[in-house]
């Protein structure tokens, strides 16, 4: 199971992949499957066994030029393939996007059988989805029908299904609309393609506070951000997301009805979630899988949203949560949400998003990549006729 090399799995706070990594790992564990991961040295999940490339993640890195961050990618991809050369697999399972299928699907009869789930708009490598051959060894999984949909015609031939997100749903019954806070989560990297900006001033039009728990670019958390600030020259202030955080949203904070909480995880994530009266979801992309939405559904808090991208699909308008198009509606839509059940969203997270639902749609696509990889031709060596 490849998580990458940016973020310890599970991560101490933001982090959607690695989340669902976890989530996928110890299910398939409690279903007998020997599972070992491909993740930074620091991850603390457990497991069969642990390939790292680098002791922790490469996480604070990814707001770096191109040329300075690519090779981490490949590092961690070499680890995997030196893992995969030395010890028989019956699956690798790579979340690492683009690098790790090409560099699995470059071994050739070498590689074991490969699945690659596409976390990402597909749109932004799509010169590579639109050339990649996976010769009937590497094969594809979305997050979402719209995911797909969106892809290269060559992506879409060698995709085998959708899985949605799964998140953990044994917590406890959800609490009633009346024993909650009346703020609004936002629980997202905070950025412009998320929409933070216009759920600050939805939130505002409301009349209801709005709590914003996510990283701004390498920074976790106030406290990092500001002593950045005071130091000239910090790199972490040359990211694009904290320039525009500085520029767009700080400046509507007011440290009550309007704050920002940094990074969340374990009991103080799940707090915030079954507390809330909604989770705001404002996004300007289309977003692929939405791991948010269904940890807020499966806490019983309803999900207000703007219908991109898997959005539509993830949220029944009218039942749990509401969709609307524009930052007006949004804020009409936070003055209604309190209609919504939360017993309701948490039935329907139990029934959609459990991770023995995930498990169960990926053990039957693992077959299918065994079937396929075995039926497929040998693989002829490079420049032969």
């Amino acid at each position: 199971m490849d998580a990458g090399p940016w973020l310890p799995v599970p991560p101490p706070g933001y982090g959607g992949l690695e989340n669902v990594v976890a989530t996928l790992t110890t299910a398939l564990r409690e279903r007998g499957h020997t599972v070992v991961l491909a993740a930074s040295g620091d991850s603390p999940l457990p497991v069969d066994g642990l390939v790292s490339a680098f002791p922790t993640g490469r996480f604070e890195r990814l707001g770096l030029p191109y040329p300075q961050v690519v090779g981490d990618a490949h590092a961690h991809a070499l680890a995997v393939a030196e893992a995969v050369a030395a010890e028989p697999f019956d699956v690798v399972h790579t979340h690492l996007e683009v690098v790790g299928p090409a560099v699995l699907g470059a071994l050739g009869p070498a590689a074991p059988p490969v699945l690659a789930t596409l976390h990402w708009d597909l749109r932004r490598n799509a010169s590579f989805y639109e050339r990649f051959d996976g010769r009937g060894r590497v094969f594809f999984a979305g997050v979402s029908d719209s995911q797909v949909a969106r892809g290269p015609d060559a992506l879409r031939r060698q995709t085998l299904a959708a899985v949605p997100l799964a998140v953990p749903v044994d917590g406890p019954p959800p609490l009633p609309r009346e024993d909650r806070d009346d703020a609004v989560l936002v629980l997202a990297r905070i950025c412009e393609l998320k929409g933070t900006d216009t759920a600050v001033r939805a939130c505002a039009a409301a009349g209801v506070p709005v709590v914003l728990a996510g990283p701004v670019g390498p920074f976790a958390g106030p406290a990092e951000l500001n002593a950045a600030v005071a130091t000239p020259g910090h790199p972490g202030l040359g990211h694009p997301d904290v320039a525009w955080f500085l520029r767009e949203v700080a400046p509507q904070l007011d440290g009550g009805r309007a704050r920002w909480v940094g990074s969340v995880a374990g009991a103080g994530k799940d707090a915030l979630l079954r507390r809330a009266r909604a989770l705001l979801t404002p996004v300007r992309w289309d977003e692929p899988g939405g791991t948010a939405v269904c940890e807020a559904l499966a806490a019983g808090t309803p999900v207000v949203a703007r219908p991109r991208g898997c959005l539509p699909s993830l949220v029944d308008d009218g039942r749990t949560g509401l969709l609307a198009a524009d930052e007006a509606g949004l804020a009409a839509a936070l003055r209604r949400v309190g209609a919504i059940d939360p017993a309701a969203c948490a039935a329907e997270a139990r029934r959609r998003f459990a991770p023995a639902v995930m498990a169960a749609a990926y053990e039957e696509l693992y077959a299918e990549v065994v079937a396929r990889a075995a039926a497929a031709a040998p693989l002829q060596p490079l420049g032969s006729h």
